[in-house]
């Protein structure tokens, strides 16, 4: 051995390279937040194909039965930002894992609860113990997957979004079938504790250093940056629109297809979530295409998608209402994947901004319009029948293509 030789610097301080497509960390990475995804959107939205049962269980309205939904999104809303921006310097795979784990106790609580009141409390709990989750999950796209890949990943984490909500429905209206509602929820609780170890144990290490510790006096300056960058404005606006008009869709049409003219039993009732499947290639495609063909034409041509697939819902014919259906899925979950991921792209060229901020910016729209938008669409439906929720859809909609339209004309920011 020489005495000449000089030491290496440890390679551990230096930060590794984002993980690359086909790599086994991308791979692992993939699965991990895939799976964070399926379970936040089983836990969020299983109930929904159970608000017929529960409209009946306790004798409340269809829109009244709805705040079991909108209670979670609603709480989700308000507190992403505070909670995703002051807890992303504790690690993120640490907030994720325990974000999971406290969603998932909660949901097995659900089913214990005495009351429609109570259901609804803790229904809210859920939303707060998951609002740092899926702006964290975004973050972590942005920061661990190399940019020319961000698309496709970001397409996979909604792909586990829309088998998350696929799976969460149809696992709480089958079982509620067959054991009541409570054994439903139940069931949706363990399906969250599996979904949790799973995560954890396949989530690789960091690439990307931790980031410093936030406070809430410090959230101000980016705050500002964001709310005035026009691009970013239309796609926090086209969250909240496009979730408005899909979870009114789907929380009504199962109270449409029990009553007359369909009268379908709730098991086929509850199969109409297997449109899902449909969101989920749509989320990966739409985001692949978007890489490859830029993100402007494909959104416009999702969100088109999605108006004119409600107006085939309308007809009293169950061919053209599962139609419209598919084509209405095809259209938000397509639309998502590539909003969301230009979101993390557009922030991250804006001086001063922080990607993990604009990302819950843009979760704040989109949890808003699922509580609210929700919420209202419930209102239209209680007034007007599916006539009236075409209506309402279709304006939220036609909202969501003028942003797009216009987004189409803002040119990316100065670097």
């Amino acid at each position: 051995m020489t005495t000449t030789e000089r030491p290496t610097a440890p390679t551990a301080t230096r930060p590794a390279p984002p993980h690359e497509r086909g790599t086994p960390g991308y791979r692992r990475l993939g699965i991990a937040l895939w799976l964070s995804g399926m379970a936040t959107f089983v836990l969020v939205y299983s109930v929904q194909g159970l608000l017929p049962t529960l409209s009946a269980e306790f004798g409340v309205s269809s829109s009244t039965a709805s705040l079991v939904l909108s209670a979670t999104t609603g709480t989700l809303a308000l507190a992403v930002l505070p909670l995703s921006a002051l807890t992303e310097s504790w690690g993120r795979a640490r907030v994720m894992t325990w974000a999971l784990a406290a969603s998932a106790l909660l949901a097995l609580l659900a089913p214990l609860a005495p009351t429609f009141e109570t259901l609804v409390v803790v229904r809210g709990l859920q939303g707060i113990a998951l609002a740092a989750l899926p702006a964290l999950s975004m973050a972590h796209l942005t920061h661990e997957v190399a940019p020319r890949h961000l698309g496709g990943a970001v397409g996979l984490l909604i792909a586990g979004n829309t088998l998350g909500g696929l799976s969460g429905r149809l696992v709480a209206s089958w079982v509620a079938e067959l054991g009541g509602w409570r054994a439903g929820l139940a069931a949706v609780g363990a399906v969250s504790v599996l979904a949790t170890v799973a995560f954890r144990l396949l989530l690789p290490p960091a690439t990307a250093p931790t980031p410093a510790r936030s406070r809430l006096r410090d959230l101000g300056g980016p705050l500002r940056r964001h709310l005035t960058d026009r691009g970013l404005l239309c796609l926090f606006g086209m969250a909240f629109l496009l979730m408005g008009a899909f979870v009114t869709v789907y929380n009504y049409l199962g109270f449409r297809l029990l009553a007359p003219p369909f009268s379908l039993p709730g098991t086929l009732v509850g199969l109409v979530f297997l449109g899902y499947v449909a969101g989920s290639w749509a989320s990966t495609r739409a985001g692949t295409l978007g890489d490859r063909f830029g993100r402007r034409p494909v959104l416009w041509v999702a969100t088109v998608l999605a108006l004119a697939g409600i107006w085939v819902t309308l007809p009293d014919l169950l061919v053209t209402t599962l139609a419209g259906l598919l084509m209405v899925t095809v259209g938000f979950f397509g639309a998502h994947s590539v909003a969301s991921s230009w979101v993390g792209r557009r922030s991250a060229m804006l001086p001063g901004a922080v990607p993990a901020q604009a990302s819950s910016l843009y979760l704040v729209g989109y949890y808003a319009g699922s509580s609210i938008g929700g919420a209202l669409g419930g209102v239209a439906y209680d007034h007007a029948g599916w006539a009236g929720v075409t209506g309402y859809v279709s304006a939220l909609l036609l909202g969501a293509l003028v942003l797009a339209l216009v987004l189409r004309r803002t040119p990316a920011p100065a670097v």
